[in-house]
């Protein structure tokens, strides 16, 4: 078995202490429940750039979030950022779920749906004080991309969604590419051997034969809580996005690799058919849900592109 991954809380909070403002508005060290950690930390903008280590880097007049998706962080990017941190000003930050960020800051009765998720970007994009941005989304991430622009519009320039999908579960006129039963099987799966199940999935997902990429893929999702993986699992699994996707007007680009075996290559025609915006479709002639760590040389011009329509 993999040795548990050390997770550090991040300095300015732990588990147990907070700095919490006096009535006179000095600051005291008093020790505090996880419920009311959880609480000031959906409710504190400053904290969360601690808690999510948020970073911004390069430079440039214009902001670009690079958000990773299931199963990875940030790192994920490691490969992609030169060739963006000349021109533009990247954000990056840990989805709550990754096993780069302290557990204790995931509730599982706040992220029961995706609508939590935008609530930290958009948390996190107003205490850096961003009034626009471009958006590189992966994965589920670019879900919550897409929800993030229906409230605030005005604050995205544009969407670019990597191996990005409503809905991953068949349905009667639409090939998400899931059946129910073989969702389940996953679940029950994870459940039974955390270990065996990231053994057999990462390099399906991965795709192409880059064994760097499984084992940096595999890395993260060891990273992961057990717990919190069948929990966010289901959450993602079960969503269902299809009905808001006329609401979105922000300019998109899908960008999709040829072979996914998380995302059927129609997905990304569905999604540029019913968004309400302006949208265009990128093929990558690779394979795998994860061409950031297995092709990121053909994946970043083809971001290059999409930032400069």
């Amino acid at each position: 078995m993999h040795a548990p991954h050390k997770r550090v809380p991040p300095p300015s909070l732990s588990a147990t202490t907070f700095f919490t403002l006096s009535n006179t508005w000095g600051v005291s060290l008093k020790p505090i429940s996880k419920p009311i950690l959880v609480y000031l930390f959906s409710h504190m903008g400053s904290h969360i750039l601690d808690a999510l280590n948020v970073r911004v880097e390069g430079q440039g007049d214009k902001f670009l979030v690079f958000a990773h998706g299931f199963g990875t962080d940030q790192s994920a990017w490691q490969r992609i950022l030169p060739f963006f941190t000349p021109y533009y000003r990247v954000i990056l930050f840990d989805l709550v779920c990754a096993g780069s960020v302290n557990p204790d800051y995931f509730n599982f009765r706040r992220y029961t749906n995706l609508e939590a998720y935008v609530d930290d970007l958009l948390n996190i994009l107003d205490t850096l004080g961003v009034d626009r941005c471009f958006y590189v989304g992966h994965s589920v991430s670019a879900m919550i991309g897409i929800l993030a622009s229906i409230r605030r519009p005005e604050l995205f320039t544009k969407l670019i969604m990597i191996g990005a999908s409503p809905r991953f579960l068949n349905d009667k006129d639409y090939h998400g590419g899931f059946e129910q039963e073989e969702i389940e099987s996953v679940f029950v799966a994870m459940e039974a051997n955390y270990e065996a199940w990231v053994k057999g999935f990462a390099p399906l997902a991965v795709g192409a034969d880059v064994p760097a990429a499984v084992r940096e893929f595999s890395r993260t999702l060891f990273n992961m809580r057990p717990d919190i993986t069948l929990f966010v699992s289901r959450t993602v699994f079960n969503s269902d996005l299809r009905g808001i996707l006329g609401l979105v007007k922000v300019p998109c680009c899908i960008i999709q690799t040829s072979k996914d075996v998380s995302v059927p290559a129609s997905v990304a025609k569905y999604l540029k058919n019913h968004l309400g915006g302006k949208a265009t479709v990128e093929l990558l002639r690779t394979e795998g849900h994860l061409p950031h760590l297995s092709a990121p040389a053909m994946l970043a011009p083809a971001i290059r592109r999409a930032l400069s329509r």
